[in-house]
């Protein structure tokens, strides 16, 4: 958070493996800190589990991710990104995507309870799970997003992810651009590898997304998701690049 309000970022944002308690005394600590610091925490990214095979489980990740968006409401934050769950062995294309799409809508109803946004996103794979996410290929997530629609459950549009799958993110941003309420921008070494470096310097073709959001008028949320590893150093070199080539878009 600090980092971020030196940068001159709106917000921060976090992973809620992050928040240790749900207690009162924790929580009115976190708000304390947020108030001294002077910038909001605008997202934090969740793991839900939905295509886990076993239906009790699926039901404990509702409630695990239930008590996350009550946590998150508590400390104002205003998006909680989710997923479908993992590639479990056991579950089918067509199981994966009916319990996703279940457990997003039935999330979907909490989450507007207590005024928090749901932003589905195809992730690769968290180091909270053991296999990589279940809707990273992108027609899983695309059938997901159009059966979620309606529901309340938005979109985060990662623009590295697609192109680790070997696709040009533009065409697919396009497609579901209506529904995307944050996109978080990372870059990719090449094209069809898993492999984040600085943001800027990779195959991602980021200047021309931003470009495009622009001219649409999103006034959505535009995440920096650095992952290159290079610490403090890659933070700044990537927010120097999305600021200046969100000023430079026509």
């Amino acid at each position: 958070m600090k980092n971020a309000k030196r940068m001159g970022l709106d917000a921060a944002g976090i992973s809620t493996a992050m928040l240790k308690e749900h207690t009162p005394v924790y929580l009115n600590r976190v708000n304390r800190l947020i108030d001294e610091v002077g910038i909001p925490i605008a997202m934090a990214s969740a793991y839900p589990d939905f295509t886990h095979p076993d239906a009790l489980q699926r039901e404990r990740e509702l409630e695990y991710l239930r008590r996350d968006i009550a946590m998150c409401s508590e400390l104002r934050l205003q998006y909680v990104r989710v997923l479908a769950g993992q590639a479990h062995l056991e579950t089918s294309r067509e199981e994966g995507i009916r319990w996703a799409v279940e457990m997003l809508r039935r999330a979907a109803v909490t989450a507007a309870k207590f005024g928090v946004t749901l932003v589905y996103e195809n992730h690769f794979k968290p180091t909270a799970w053991e296999y990589a996410d279940f809707s990273f290929p992108i027609d899983i997530f695309l059938e997901i997003a159009l059966k979620i629609k309606g529901s309340g459950v938005k979109l985060n549009f990662d623009t590295g992810n697609v192109t680790a799958l070997g696709l040009d993110p533009i065409p697919i941003l396009k497609k579901i651009y209506p529904d995307v309420a944050t996109v978080h921008i990372s870059d990719m070494a090449e094209l069809g590898k898993f492999a984040p470096v600085v943001i800027g310097t990779g195959v991602t073709p980021n200047k021309e997304i931003l470009a495009y959001l622009k001219q649409q008028g999103f006034n959505g949320l535009v995440c920096i998701e650095e992952a290159s590893g290079t610490g403090y150093d890659g933070i700044r070199k990537a927010v120097e690049f999305v600021r200046s080539a969100w000023e430079e878009a026509l």
